[in-house]
């Protein structure tokens, strides 16, 4: 029996028509993702929906919730079996994670996109599509979380990331790998996320600035983030967690200020840990007060505490 699946559209590339000459944008009445939707539902009973239709860089943390809260009050009066939704690729990482916090749902949640223009040579649209809807569908997809389908790959939205400006490839989880793969016949999963982090929000009344840690850094910004409103910071430090020496007596101002600082790797490979006790250096650090979030990217650990910050 066919799966009941809800599509939710956010924009993108995955609907979009590039225009090469002038960079340009535009829906086209003949786009594939509405041309396909029959040989979709040969997968699965489709109910589309239209949440938004942005390009990625315009989606904020406020779009996030928003979507959130269709998907919620979507379930509420319907009884579907899993969710896919289209998201262009430059923040879908983003959103994925935000969902991964913010819902509690044991079906499977689905983003996907493209990287290629339905109108470019090789588009990558209905094919991810239709992928991300077969995972959907699978049984074995149930509990593992919200889910990033592209280029035959399944990956959990905890660990993947946009590692290639334009590959078809783009999609990877450093150090982790994906869980699954999507083949012509089946879908294969060959490992499972062990915990979840579920964080219930019904505003986004915060802010959590982010840094990525260079040498020689100095503390002026930091110092800034205190007069500017903010509610905390996420710092990605440099190798096993460390920074510049200049940055402490910012960090140690956040700190005194009661602002939380979560310190993770620029690294895309191991995590931040409290080893070295030189000024500046993790163990230092740690003993300030400073938290590390192992196997987050900044932009994930700054989502996380966004979310602590203005959970209910």
């Amino acid at each position: 029996m066919k799966k009941n699946i809800l599509l939710v559209h956010t924009g993108g590339t995955i609907s979009m028509e590039l225009d090469t000459k002038t960079g340009g944008v535009m829906l086209s009445a003949a786009n594939p993702l509405a041309l396909e939707i029959d040989n979709i539902q040969q997968f699965a009973n489709i109910t589309e929906v239209e949440a938004f239709n942005l390009p990625s860089p315009h989606i904020t943390p406020e779009r996030m919730l928003e979507l959130e809260e269709l998907i919620s009050s979507l379930m509420k009066n319907n009884s579907y079996d899993g969710i896919v939704i289209t998201h262009g690729t430059d923040t879908l990482e983003e959103t994925a994670y935000f969902l991964e916090l913010s819902t509690n749902f044991n079906i499977p949640i689905v983003l996907t996109g493209a990287m290629r223009s339905s109108n470019e040579i090789g588009s990558d649209g209905v094919y991810n599509l239709m992928s991300a809807v077969r995972v959907a569908s699978a049984n074995a997809a149930n509990g593992k979380g919200v889910l990033v389908v592209l280029n035959d790959e399944i990956h959990t939205a905890t660990n993947v990331t946009k590692t290639h400006s334009s590959s078809v490839s783009t999609f990877q989880s450093p150090q982790y790998g994906p869980i699954g793969i999507v083949t012509k016949s089946a879908i294969h999963f060959h490992h499972a996320p062990l915990l979840r982090t579920y964080l219930p929000v019904e505003s986004i009344n915060k802010k959590v600035a982010m840094f990525k840690i260079y040498a020689g850094m100095e503390s002026d910004l930091l110092v800034a983030i205190s007069t500017l409103g903010y509610d905390g910071v996420v710092l990605e430090g440099l190798g096993q967690g460390n920074v510049p020496p200049d940055l402490v007596v910012g960090i140690r101002r956040l700190l005194s200020e009661g602002l939380p600082v979560i310190l993770v790797s620029r690294c895309f490979n191991g995590i931040a840990q409290d080893i070295y006790a030189y000024e500046g250096g993790g163990k230092m650090l740690k003993d300030m007060g400073v938290r590390f979030e192992h196997g987050l990217s900044g932009q994930k650990a700054r989502l996380k505490l966004l979310l602590e910050l203005c959970s209910v």
